[in-house]
């Protein structure tokens, strides 16, 4: 490796590192403002799902659809480079404001900047990609407030003595029995015989291990929300914080799983492009392991300044909604990392807990901070091409 790569490299990792911390609050801001979890306590938490997402998401498709954000001719260590370093600034300035901004789009938008300074046209940007990403800013927090309203209003309705939410319970619960009969292939011979290795090589090895393990999120839910109507709302509180433990390591498995890809899709297109590897598919195992530490000790350092945005200025969120939010927002993340799209953790979570707080009262959403949530994440992409463009050019006159 040249010793621009290896710069390279160290920055993307960097840039990973500063990637969680600054969205440390996506994953534990609710069980923090919550008090289900103290600050160090939820960062640990947070880490440790951040980092098992290494075993889970074996795909790389969010890696793959970031290494083809520009076109290869134009991919060359100084775009990279200009690239994550404007990413990096423009995530160091919003943290430090307390803005919780989008570090997928930074980086995207970073990339993509430095592409069109040196190849001087819009021509080097792959539309396909970059369309998509751009449509999932105001998708992404969409889906998410819509999920974690029909979750809160099925919890709020289940803890009454009504019929309808348990034939919905029932029917999420059947969905998932089949889902898993059909998945695992779980026939008698299976279960009688070599049932251990049989599970290990479902964990390890089967594919469809994510969506296995929604599953079994879902039909946790689904059986809690037969049993609310039975519990006094103390109660109920209290069986609230222990789900938030499971809502919120799901949440920073899907946040692992998408935003450490997004560096990985960055450092194979540097190995590519220095000739150190071929093709995508020939990134070596180091990459993915190394972003996924990454990220996982940028979540233990935490980014105390968004917490208090994420988890008290949109809304105050209670237990309850805190497990409908994360919940709303893991499912979110684990289908467009399915979909190989780069979505925003931030974004998405912002909108799940704009959700939980509508199903009070619009009122209990506090719309002038959300109004200037969106303006970050509408220039984001822009200003950090900008910064990109800058630094290339001066990156350019040294190499």
């Amino acid at each position: 490796m040249t010793a621009f790569l290896i710069i390279i490299i160290a920055l993307a990792l960097i840039f990973d590192y500063i990637n969680g911390f600054h969205d440390a609050a996506n994953s534990i801001a609710t069980v923090v403002s919550t008090k289900v979890l103290t600050p160090f306590q939820a960062v640990l938490w947070a880490a440790l799902f951040n980092f098992l997402a290494f075993f889970i998401f074996k795909d790389h498709g969010v890696a793959n659809t970031i290494s083809k954000t520009v076109k290869p001719d134009f991919i060359t260590l100084p775009v990279i480079f200009s690239g994550l370093v404007a990413a990096i600034l423009w995530n160091l300035l919003t943290w430090w404001l307390g803005i919780p901004s989008s570090s997928s789009h930074t980086l995207i938008g970073g990339f993509a900047g430095a592409a069109i300074a040196h190849a001087g046209t819009f021509s080097s940007i792959n539309s396909e990609p970059v369309i998509k990403t751009v449509s999932f800013i105001f998708l992404a927090p969409l889906v998410g407030m819509i999920m974690a309203f029909v979750i809160s209003v099925w919890f709020i309705n289940s803890f009454k003595k009504g019929i309808g939410p348990k034939l919905f319970s029932i029917a999420i619960i059947i969905l998932v029995i089949v889902f898993l009969y059909n998945t695992l292939e779980l026939n008698p011979k299976n279960l009688q015989s070599h049932f251990e290795s049989y599970i290990l090589k479902v964990i390890f090895y089967s594919k469809n291990f994510k969506w296995i393990l929604l599953g079994l999120i879902l039909m946790i839910m689904a059986v809690f929300s037969l049993y609310l109507s039975n519990l006094n709302a103390h109660r109920a509180n209290a069986w609230f914080k222990r789900l938030q433990l499971v809502s919120s390591g799901a949440f920073s498995l899907g946040h692992g799983g998408n935003d450490a890809q997004k560096v990985m899709g960055i450092i194979t297109a540097a190995l590519i492009s220095s000739g150190s590897i071929t093709s995508f598919e020939q990134m070596p195992v180091w990459v993915p392991l190394s972003c996924y530490t990454a990220i996982a000790l940028g979540t233990m350092s935490g980014g105390w300044k968004i917490v208090k945005t994420m988890g008290t200025r949109i809304t105050k969120v209670t237990p309850f909604e805190g497990v409908a939010a994360e919940t709303a927002g893991a499912i979110t993340l684990f289908i467009t990392e399915n979909l190989k799209i780069p979505v925003s953790t931030t974004h998405t979570i912002t909108g799940s807990i704009i959700g939980v707080g509508a199903t009070k009262r619009l009122s209990a959403v506090r719309w002038g901070v959300t109004v200037n949530l969106l303006w970050a994440w509408i220039l984001t992409i822009p200003v950090s091409g900008l910064l990109a463009a800058g630094v290339y050019a001066i990156v350019h006159l040294f190499l």
